[in-house]
């Protein structure tokens, strides 16, 4: 039992780290799809919530009654075998580009808040993801192990120090829920989080096989993230001018609670850093479908156009990257939802 509590843990972590890549941990996605309507941010984020627990579950479940051993095979499933080799295609470019992203955010960690130049944040955030890439799905799992509880803690810690001092009427005093925009909001969010975390669900649920500690581990995940977005929202909406930042959240922890400023900082990078693991992850199990090449030059090859790329600048890649990514995964949310589990 308790080695099975230990798995479920597990599997909740890597979907928690997976989705809590670097605009999430910055707090930037969540202010962009979330903050940015006050109170119905809130509401906005228990949706996505739901979507992400319910969803987050069937993909695996789905993954492991056939089989799938990539996203290649899940989307074959999906879409049918035409679309679907079309759908791939898309994915592994959506995901080099988010991989850049989540590059490129290392770096903007590195100069936006140790004033140190990003080409550092760069090289540090490929040199790590190469060392831990070597593990396979060991090193995916074990890095998610240490910095989501981290996280977990630190959202509580900031969350509580926003509150601190009867903050709670800025919050209150914010009318934005006549609009229904909130309600598109999170479902692109959750869509776009759903598409491309099964780069990394689909084989993990290859490796765990046991369908109960998808489930269980699913839902847990979901709750676990809804939990982090609620926290994040709820510090975001006490910080004047949010929109200013790259780095929103490590400016609120700084405000509310600076001595563990360079913490925040660090487990900010760490989640960052999972979020590109598990991206190239994904994408290595794609590649070797139709390259029989030694996973590391695969890796290498990635890691090395995501630099390219990643050297855009962050808060550029974001606006371009991201609004055409929320449109072409609302249609993978929609077949997720009403695709039929197989019959096990």
């Amino acid at each position: 039992m308790r080695q099975n509590f230990f798995k479920v843990l597990q599997v909740a972590f890597v979907y928690v780290g997976t989705v809590v890549g670097a605009g999430f941990a910055t707090g930037r996605e969540i202010v962009e799809f979330f903050t940015k309507f006050g109170p119905a941010g809130t509401f906005g984020i228990v949706i996505a919530g739901i979507l992400f627990a319910v969803l987050g579950t069937k993909m695996m479940v789905i993954s492991s009654r056939i089989g799938a051993v990539s996203f290649k095979d899940f989307n074959l499933f999906l879409f049918g075998k035409w679309a679907g080799s079309f759908v791939n295609v898309i994915m592994l470019v959506l995901l080099l580009g988010v991989t850049s992203v989540m590059l490129s955010g290392g770096g903007a960690i590195f100069e936006e808040r140790l004033h140190l130049p990003s080409q550092i944040g760069l090289i540090v955030t490929a040199g790590l993801t190469m060392i831990v890439m070597m593990r396979g799905v060991k090193g995916l799992v074990g890095v998610n192990m240490l910095v989501v509880p981290m996280l977990l803690l630190l959202s509580l810690v900031v969350t509580v120090s926003s509150f601190w001092g009867n903050q709670l009427s800025f919050i209150l005093d914010k009318q934005n829920i006549i609009s229904i925009n909130w309600i598109f909001s999170s479902i692109c969010y959750a869509a776009y989080n759903l598409a491309l975390s099964q780069a990394v669900l689909v084989p993990l649920a290859a490796e765990v096989r046991d369908e109960k500690i998808l489930k269980y581990g699913g839902i847990l995940g979901g709750i676990i993230l809804t939990f982090i977005m609620l926290g994040s929202h709820f510090a975001l909406l006490m910080l004047p001018d949010v929109l200013a930042y790259d780095i929103p959240m490590a400016e609120v922890m700084k405000t509310v609670f600076s001595a563990a400023y360079y913490i925040y900082v660090l487990v900010i990078f760490g989640e960052v850093f999972t979020s590109v693991i598990g991206n190239l992850y994904g994408m290595e199990k794609l590649v070797l479908h139709y390259m029989k090449l030694p996973g590391m030059v695969i890796v290498c090859g990635i890691l090395a156009a995501a630099y390219a790329i990643s050297l855009f600048g962050y808060g550029r890649l974001i606006s371009s990257i991201y609004p055409f990514l929320g449109l072409i995964t609302l249609i993978f949310l929609i077949f997720l939802i009403f695709k039929k589990t197989p019959i096990n």
